[in-house]
């Protein structure tokens, strides 16, 4: 795990971002808010430790895409810090036909992955042409086998859950399916919906 902080005033509330797969957070700075920020990402190994955050007033979590499950399996037998939890578009099973990415996908992702297929990736993410980014393609093949073979994280309790009606990597119905009886708000918007909110407040309520 790579663990940031993206934003640290001494604010009175902070927010933990579990981000998603060799996308890093710089989907995030336009959201506007006094919260202190700290990014999470590559799930290649989940024993890191967040930073001390007994002195915030309130500590929410957002995790997106794998890092709704990873922090699931990161959470178990830990003591829970969080007052609020959101999930956007991952749900807890994240390599399931039925339930997450099917499995075919992600393994086609993997064994095929180079800087062009990512940049594929990345327009499936933002239903959009994006900038070239140089990834690590062993690096990010390794989280990826890490991610499938970690399975699906325990159960655990979200405040809400947002689904994008367009996402093109967790396909929305199976986010539907894994996450029927929560409490959902679905948006208009790709895999990475963030350009959509213009406040983390709007995000977690």
């Amino acid at each position: 795990m790579d663990i940031r902080w993206l934003k640290r005033n001494n604010a009175a509330d902070v927010i933990v971002v579990f981000g998603g797969w060799a996308i890093g957070p710089e989907v995030f700075p336009h959201l506007d808010g006094l919260q202190d920020v700290v990014f999470v990402n590559d799930y290649t190994e989940i024993d890191a430790e967040l930073p001390d955050l007994s002195g915030y007033r309130e500590v929410s979590l957002l995790a997106w895409s794998f890092g709704v499950a990873s922090y699931g399996h990161w959470q178990a037998g830990r003591d829970d810090p969080f007052h609020r939890k959101v999930a956007v578009n991952g749900t807890l099973t994240p390599v399931d036909d039925a339930l997450g990415i099917p499995v075919q996908v992600m393994e086609k992702t993997a064994e095929t992955l180079s800087s062009a297929s990512f940049s594929q990736f990345l327009r499936r993410a933002f239903n959009a042409r994006q900038a070239p980014i140089d990834i690590d393609v062993t690096a990010r093949r390794a989280e990826l086998q890490a991610v499938a073979m970690r399975g699906a994280g325990p159960d655990t309790d979200f405040d809400l859950v947002w689904i994008s009606a367009q996402d093109r990597i967790f396909p929305a119905e199976n986010q539907r399916r894994a996450w029927a009886g929560q409490t959902v708000r679905e948006r208009e918007a790709p895999h990475a919906p963030f350009a959509t909110f213009s406040t983390w407040q709007e995000v977690l309520t």
